[in-house]
């Protein structure tokens, strides 16, 4: 094997222009650069910085195109495509997308990112020397995080979602803090990638944050309310619901507590949009 690879970033000697592009050279071996992948005004025996990678018949090709993630710099990459069955492809900056493999991605393809959303990922590569992204893991960021200050409790907060699963979530705030939003703070488990907004709940003595994506209670009554009553009202009517339903039926239905439940019935109640009747929950102009 030669000592060119892709993923590497390396200074070539352009050998000799061709009818497609220019053949590059370390002085042992040779690569294409792409009259497309090349920046303007190159000519002979110029030294290059490119980039290199294998194109779509995975044949190791040059570009002048140096993207801002490596095989040892940490960045944000773009969600291109989706594929279940193999993974999800990234922008790096190249012609051909970079692949994330499956066994790289979360066990439930439910949080998987989807496209448009962005992965914190650093570039390898494969026992046969294809490009791969890997999304960064907490190991791999140590300690290298930016420390909140105080005045953030309570203030509104966003960022992407890095690490997720059933205990909870981690994300990268817009501003380079650690988010940890835990699986009672959330009415569904976000995706990998996803952009989400919170607001803080505890600024931790490490300067880590703990995060919520649930509103405060007055306004998660008001927004639960609504959300319930158009949920009434798309079922023509009526919901086999009522606040001596089961804990777990409500949850999996409404994706909120039975406690929320209550207080956004009752807030329906007392305003006589609707009314509970034999372990049911009415419109209040449907009920008999």
């Amino acid at each position: 094997m030669g000592l060119l690879k892709a993923g590497q970033v390396i200074e070539l000697k352009v050998a000799r222009k061709i009818e497609t592009g220019y053949v590059l050279t370390d002085g042992t071996e040779e690569v294409l650069l792409h009259t497309n992948e090349a920046k303007e005004g190159v000519e002979a025996e110029d030294k290059l910085e490119v980039f290199l990678y294998h194109d779509k018949k995975g044949v190791l090709i040059a570009t002048t195109a140096i993207p801002s993630v490596r095989e040892d710099v940490f960045d944000w990459a773009e969600v291109t495509e989706v594929v279940r069955n193999l993974g999800v492809f990234v922008d790096i900056g190249t012609t051909k997308h970079t692949l994330v493999s499956k066994d790289d991605l979360p066990l439930y393809q439910s949080v998987w990112p989807e496209v448009g959303d962005q992965l914190y990922v650093v570039l390898t590569t494969d026992k046969k020397g294809r490009l791969l992204a890997n999304p960064v893991t907490e190991a791999d960021f140590g300690d290298n995080w930016d420390k909140a200050p105080e005045e953030l409790l309570s203030k509104p907060i966003n960022g992407r979602v890095f690490r997720t699963d059933r205990e909870g979530a981690v994300i990268i705030t817009e501003e380079g803090y650690r988010g940890f939003i835990h699986h009672s703070e959330r009415k569904e488990e976000p995706r990998l990638g996803e952009w989400v907004e919170g607001r803080v709940i505890k600024v931790k003595e490490d300067g880590t944050l703990n995060i919520s994506l649930l509103p405060k209670k007055k306004e998660a009554r008001i927004s639960d309310a609504q959300m319930i009553l158009e949920f009434i009202e798309n079922k023509g009517g009526f919901i086999p619901y009522s606040d001596k339903s089961d804990p777990e039926d409500i949850k999996s239905t409404f994706y909120i507590s039975k406690a929320a439940f209550k207080r956004a019935l009752g807030k329906l109640m007392k305003e006589k949009k609707v009314v509970q009747k034999d372990g049911k929950t009415y419109l209040y102009d449907k009920i008999d």
